[in-house]
């Protein structure tokens, strides 16, 4: 009897409490285009169409949930592992439904809304979109990934441990009294160089770098005139897919007249680091201001 009635009040209290565990296990966030993107539960099946998302899904944990890349995806090592679904600006809609993901993540590359995440949120696959420019976007971008995967703890944890390293380096750099001058080269040929509105501009700003190119652009086409005006202390050459093995700036024609590059002041870094805006822009940061600054960064000070 007594058992009888037990068993019935569990029941009973099963169905009552099923629903709150059911509405408590769903998440939301607002991606970057004020859409509302809600889950019946967090994602477990994820696919990043920007490596700088997949960078920050396994900076905050959630990296088991990533189960395809874009071709140009290698870091962490890990990821070349999984099946590539095509480019960031072309991913492969078949492939993507095919590998049945809960969440497919886009960059905003564009104001309108591409056509393959059109394609996929008609296929019912949620879709959120993010773009962010600044480390505070990135930080953002990352927590609110953090609850769609059902890491918020760890994307918080995450994102206070690489603020600290940001504050560590500010108060290294502290009363600095002269900025270097620098320009960051985006392409060689033909000459880009990166404007205020580009992660870049937020590397070396919290580096202590002053950009010689004022331009409120994320990417400007520059001229070699304007190059020599400008006179910078600091010449960086970015590597990567958009600066494909660029000749050493002395060894192109007249670039000798450039002070910074007459005096071997010329840096060359990883265009993964600098200029995909995720969590190893701290590295970035870090990497830079001891390069600008080397005394400030002097082991055991």
């Amino acid at each position: 009897m007594f058992r009888s009635v037990s068993l019935t009040i569990c029941l009973l209290a099963g169905v009552f409490l099923f629903p709150a565990f059911a509405a408590r296990a769903a998440v939301e966030a607002v991606d970057d285009t004020g859409a509302a993107v809600s889950l019946e539960r967090p994602a477990k099946r994820v696919i990043p169409l920007y490596g700088a998302f997949a960078e920050m899904l396994y900076a905050v944990n959630a990296g088991a949930a990533v189960c395809a890349r874009t071709q140009a995806d290698q870091y962490p090592p890990q990821i070349r592992e999984l099946p590539s679904v095509g480019t960031h600006m072309h991913p492969n809609v078949e492939m993507i439904l095919g590998l049945k993901p809960d969440l497919v993540i886009f960059s905003a590359t564009r104001k309108e809304e591409t056509e393959e995440a059109v394609r996929l949120r008609h296929a019912g696959v949620p879709v959120a979109i993010f773009a962010p420019k600044s480390f505070d976007d990135v930080f953002s971008v990352m927590k609110r990934l953090g609850v769609l995967t059902g890491h918020a703890e760890e994307a918080e944890d995450a994102v206070r441990r690489l603020r600290g390293r940001l504050e560590a380096v500010a108060e290294r750099l502290k009363s600095l009294e002269e900025r270097r001058k620098v320009f960051f080269e985006v392409r060689a040929e033909p000459l880009t160089g990166a404007g205020a509105s580009s992660i870049v501009q937020e590397i070396l700003s919290s580096s202590g770098a002053e950009n010689s190119l004022k331009s409120e652009r994320a990417i400007v086409l520059y001229n070699f005139e304007a190059l020599l005006l400008n006179d910078p202390d600091v010449y960086i050459v970015q590597k990567g897919p958009m600066n494909r093995n660029p000749l050493e700036p002395k060894k192109r024609a007249h670039f000798d007249r450039l002070r910074a590059v007459r005096e071997g002041r010329v840096l060359s870094v990883d265009e993964f680091l600098y200029s995909r805006p995720g969590p190893r822009c701290v590295d970035a940061v870090e990497q830079l201001a001891a390069a600008l600054y080397p005394d400030r960064f002097v082991a055991g000070r």
